[in-house]
């Protein structure tokens, strides 16, 4: 009997167990919500990270650079998960870095590397990777080639990767317009 009700409650809680949920409040500062509903507050502040949400305005979704002096230097458009639970939220790191990789589970029909510059940041094998931002993935997070080959080269095993469907842009937005807007004119000297 004690069997069945231990079961029981497991069982609900796994029927009422909320997604976990990652939301921010400012540029390094979040609050996450696992799937039992407790709360924690997240404080990036000083550190490296990689944001992405999956959800973003006029787009499927961006992924942000964030260095340990709190700036968002990169950022890009990307492609997950078509239902909410191909690509969890939450807070994850870099597991593994491996340049060139081939699913196993969904692998290219002519054998090539279809998961190129691949972070991976959970157990059951989600990673940032070189892919098309135009097509939904199987969970895995599409990030283009010129934006995952500098990704790439940054991240670190072990760095912070954060996965929400909450809009990031307007922590952002500053950065970008500074980094992407601004022109610097740069001259040559003359010779003489």
């Amino acid at each position: 009997m004690k069997i069945i009700g231990i079961a029981l409650f497991l069982f609900s809680s796994f029927l009422f167990a909320q997604d976990r949920e990652l939301i921010p409040f400012s540029k390094t500062e979040f609050t996450y919500i696992n799937k039992a509903g407790n709360e924690r507050d997240i404080d990036m502040t000083g550190k490296n990270f990689i944001y992405v949400s999956v959800r973003e305005e006029n787009s499927d979704g961006r992924f942000y650079a964030v260095d340990k002096d709190g700036t968002v230097w990169l950022s890009g458009g990307i492609s997950s998960g078509e239902e909410v639970g191909y690509t969890p939220s939450g807070v994850w790191s870099v597991s593994r870095k491996i340049r060139f990789y081939t699913s196993k589970k969904y692998p290219e029909p002519d054998g090539s590397n279809n998961m190129d510059y691949s972070l991976f940041f959970t157990k059951w094998g989600h990673a940032l990777h070189k892919g098309s931002i135009n097509n939904t993935s199987h969970g895995c997070i599409h990030v283009q080639e010129n934006d995952i080959r500098r990704l790439f080269a940054w991240a670190k095993r072990g760095m912070p990767v954060l996965i929400s469907r909450h809009r990031y842009i307007h922590f952002a937005r500053p950065d970008l317009k500074r980094i992407y807007l601004t022109e610097k004119q740069y001259r040559r000297a003359k010779k003489r």
